[in-house]
């Protein structure tokens, strides 16, 4: 066996290179990091050819000392941490020492900084053979410039793995959005062949973060977010969420922030994914920006080389602040939250509130009278009638009778069943636009059994009646449930489970969890488990597949949604045969109270499986399709 002898300097770095630079995105990461560490408020960022053949990166910094120039391309040097206490509370991105090193190893790279105190520039250049770090006069303003020439010229092995330049340049641009989103209060400038491809601004109020999110993101992300500010235990959590009927089809718009860091954390993933569980359709991902401030001292960043990895102290209290706040701003979303989307996309920026408004302001919200405290039936709301007609109330023993109507009888949405009597009479007329209008508008007629149209300001609104009432009805499941508690069912025979050691004893250490679950699990030998109660709701379903589903959860994020997540799958199904069928005739007012329950109805922009409930149809998209105006 060889002999242990001690790396040079330069095959250290190289090799600490494979961890840090990975590609040109990576060095941009690196050295905006340090700039906006230096207290810069402006960086610009310059690269030709995707960045393989230069990378400038400019700030106003605070700058580097003419003595400490050769030292700042030296292996773990930095000025960020000094000790052990530094390292456990990190305030800085950057703290490693090791970026700069490592870029110098397999790049040409010119390092050009004056801080205020001296009266002229120095500059500093060092090639990846020799390390030599050669010190002479420049002249540069206060702050820093990094030149990075000819990347990975001296390890061609490496150089093979970049992809085209296209390629390359997309990865950088999506480094430097992910840099201008985390600091709002720095200006970005980002070229690519002498041509500017983003140029933002400081961006101080809230009318300017919208509009850098806006750019960053695209204006239909701003147009379909809800804004988010809560605190808590020492945790805020604030941001921009989108609407779940702004979800998109990967997760290529989901960015999280823990103290202006950007991570990618499964604790963090696993928060959201179960806020937007029952809104989504199908394999859909949200689309967010958010940003959770939190006590240094409490989050760990030592964990990779890149920092994209954190580690919580107390990850069960992060992972329950992030999924009640989204789950509450989620739930609190109304129509008058989507109508902000779709009617800046139908009219365009100028017809609709500027930027910076946040979601659900765009218009005046209506103020109805409060919902009854007495759920079992829908809100006692009807059209108004014409000046000459009278407004045709509903009684509550009328809305008793025309639910239990709609959840007797009948098949599912789309079964073909008799239909009810059309109404007589003459129909309610909405009233002329008035301040007071509910943001569903009041219903005008019912086509071909399935859908509810209605009139409102913005233009029609159609509505899937039996989508609709699923929610309603879902919802009203989930809250009864909640009160009443899950009951167990204690099994005739208990259930024997073979599992390993660790879930065995996972088992005892959250005994009282289990047991709030409906679950009473009994540890009868080292590896051997007995099942002998279940939730009463779920004596159906697979017991050993729930049971070894809810144990690995609790292995991976130390707490379990899963029979939560059966219980309301099933209660999902119970909502969806319970609800109104197709050819279902509606009178007005019924269909004004189905309105009316919607617009009280949390999540009801969306039914149980994750569809839309209702559409609008501006008038501007109407005068459209019939040439108005033209």
């Amino acid at each position: 066996m060889p002999s242990i002898r001690l790396l040079s300097p330069r095959l250290a770095n190289q090799i600490a290179a494979g961890e840090v630079v990975e590609r040109p995105a990576s060095v941009v990461k690196e050295l905006v990091e340090n700039a906006l560490d230096a207290g810069a408020c402006r960086v610009d960022i310059e690269v030709e050819q995707g960045g393989v053949k230069l990378i400038r990166v400019r700030d106003d910094g605070s700058g580097i000392d003419e003595n400490d120039l050769p030292l700042a391309l030296s292996r773990h040097a930095t000025s960020k941490i000094a000790s052990l206490d530094d390292l456990e509370a990190v305030a800085s991105l950057g703290f490693r020492g090791e970026a700069l090193a490592s870029i110098s190893s397999v790049s040409r790279l010119a390092l050009t900084s004056r801080t205020v105190s001296q009266e002229a520039a120095s500059r500093v250049e060092v090639e990846g053979r020799e390390m030599d770090a050669r010190v002479s006069p420049a002249a540069h303003p206060v702050g820093t410039t990094v030149e990075v020439r000819d990347l990975f010229f001296n390890t061609p092995a490496r150089r093979k793995f970049l992809r085209t330049e296209k390629t390359e340049f997309n990865h950088v641009e999506e480094c430097v959005r992910r840099q201008a989103l985390s600091r709002f209060d720095a200006g970005f400038t980002l070229r690519h062949n002498q041509r500017v491809v983003q140029s933002l601004r400081p961006a101080e109020s809230a009318l300017d973060r919208e509009r850098r999110i806006g750019a960053l993101c695209g204006q239909q992300f701003i147009d379909n977010t809800v804004v988010i500010d809560a605190e808590a235990t020492g945790l805020r959590l604030w941001g921009w969420v989108a609407l779940p009927t702004f979800s998109r089809s990967q997760s290529d718009l989901q960015y999280f922030f823990v103290n202006g860091r950007v991570i990618r954390d499964r604790l963090v993933a696993h928060a959201v994914r179960q806020a937007y569980r029952d809104v989504l359709y199908n394999n859909r991902h949200p689309a967010f920006v958010l940003y959770l401030e939190v006590d240094p001292a409490t989050v760990d960043v030592n964990v990779h080389p890149t920092k994209h990895e954190v580690r919580f102290r107390d990850g069960r209290l992060v992972h329950d602040f992030i999924f009640r706040t989204l789950h509450k701003a989620l739930a609190d979303v109304r129509p008058d939250d989507h109508f902000r989307g779709a009617v800046a996309q139908s009219f365009g920026r100028e017809a609709n509130t500027p930027a910076g408004v946040p979601a659900g302001t765009a218009s005046q919200p209506w103020q109805g009278p409060a919902p009854a405290s007495d759920q079992s039936g829908p809100s006692a709301y009807a059209a108004p009638g014409t000046p000459s007609q009278p407004r045709q109330d509903w009684r509550a023993s009328d809305q008793m009778a025309f639910y239990q109507s709609l959840n007797s009888g009948g098949g599912l949405a789309g079964d073909a069943q008799p239909s009810s009597p059309a109404p007589t009479g003459p129909l309610p007329t909405p009233p002329a636009d008035s301040g007071d209008e509910p943001p569903l508008g009041y219903a005008i007629a019912q086509l071909h059994g399935i859908y509810i149209l209605a009139q409102g300001r913005a233009g029609m609104i159609v509505v899937d009646m039996h989508a609709a009432h699923e929610r309603i009805t879902y919802e009203r499941m989930k809250r009864a449930l909640a009160e009443q508690d899950l009951k167990s069912q204690p099994l005739l025979v208990p259930l024997s489970l073979a599992v390993s050691q660790k879930e065995a004893g996972l088992t005892e250490s959250h005994g009282e969890e289990l047991q709030k679950l409906g679950l009473q699990i009994e540890r009868i030998g080292p590896e051997t488990l007995a099942v002998r109660q279940v939730p009463a709701l779920l004596r159906g379903a697979d017991t050993e597949q729930l049971v070894r589903d809810v144990l690995a959860d609790l292995i991976e994020h130390g707490q379990s949604d899963r029979v939560e997540a059966v219980t309301h799958e099933l209660l999902g199904t119970m909502a969806c045969h319970g609800s109104v069928r197709a050819n279902r005739q509606l009178t007005i007012p019924e269909m004004n109270s189905l309105l009316r329950d919607m617009e009280a109805t949390e999540r009801s922009g969306q039914c149980n499986h994750g569809r839309p409930t209702w559409t609008l149809v501006t008038l501007s998209e109407l005068d459209k399709l019939f040439l108005r105006g033209r």
